[in-house]
């Protein structure tokens, strides 16, 4: 069993060490820093005093007041990874149990429609980069971590190959969004490489397309609370669901280990539902 000099402790090494083994582990940079963050908040909490099963229930109670049930959890992964790397099996808390929601959240779900008026919205402020940006992940349904895999070769090829959070998949191009892709490659002079930079020629990252698509809302029409990235991931989701009715396929496409998670992405709204409901007909009188 790993013990740190102060017993079992959350100390700023053992997290250190966690740290490393996450990486060592292949976790991808942003679970780890997810995961280092809650940590980093449990040890100002606890402030070097002996962890025991007893003060991490009464810190779990602290949570459960304090945030939603879905936060609550992610934390308590946190912890409990690194309970068990330093081998306190022992002191591991048991999650929450969430009765997963039937239906999605219709405040928050990018529709087709208004995902069009993203697109003129960007077109209208000139820019086309971030119009193309929006079309590609929704067309493909790839993260926005993964646009660094569309590249000047893949537009060529149609297919590219993705590598992300230990595992691989062939992600197709659509034959129309080859085509604006290649029209834009060749206006702004780029011979290979990732199709998506900043003016310093690194790839776009998560934080300049946030920010981007933030700005977009008003001259769009659009819910803030619609817009942003990952919302483009679930519209493909849902439309390819829609067509196909193939779960399994649909996690292959998306990377999905666990097609729980799929499932999520592939919910209605409770307007859609209740549709579905009134057209039953079963009330008589």
């Amino acid at each position: 069993m790993y013990q740190t000099k102060e017993g079992r402790s959350l100390t700023a090494e053992a997290i250190n060490d966690y740290s490393v083994a996450l990486q060592e582990d292949e976790k991808s940079v942003r679970t780890i820093q997810k995961y280092i963050h809650d940590l980093n908040m449990a040890a100002e909490y606890f402030e070097g005093a002996e962890l025991t099963k007893a003060t991490l229930i009464e810190w779990k109670n602290m949570l459960v007041e304090r945030y939603a049930a879905a936060t609550v959890n992610t934390v308590l992964a946190a912890i409990n990874g690194f309970l068990k790397f330093m081998g306190w099996n022992d002191l591991t808390i048991k999650p929450l149990k969430i009765q997963q929601s039937l239906f999605s959240v219709e405040e928050q779900e990018l529709t087709y429609v208004e995902y069009k008026q993203l697109v003129h919205a960007a077109e209208n402020a000139c820019n086309r980069r971030l119009s193309l940006v929006i079309q590609t992940i929704c067309a493909t349904g790839i993260r926005v971590s993964e646009l660094q895999f569309i590249t000047v070769e893949a537009v060529r090829t149609g297919r590219t190959e993705i590598a992300n959070k230990g595992k691989r998949r062939t992600i197709f191009l659509p034959e129309k969004l080859r085509r604006i892709l290649n029209k834009y490659i060749k206006e702004i002079g780029i011979k290979n490489g990732v199709v998506f930079t900043t003016r310093t020629g690194k790839p776009l990252d998560r934080s300049n397309i946030w920010r981007e698509m933030k700005a977009l809302c008003e001259r769009a029409g659009v819910d803030p609370r619609k817009v942003f990235p990952h919302n483009l991931r679930h519209l493909f989701a849902r439309t390819y669901y829609s067509i196909e009715k193939d779960l399994s396929r649909l996690a292959d496409i998306l990377g999905h280990s666990n097609i729980n998670t799929t499932r999520i992405y592939t919910m209605e709204s409770g307007a859609v539902h209740a549709c579905q409901i009134e057209r039953l007909g079963l009330t008589i009188t």
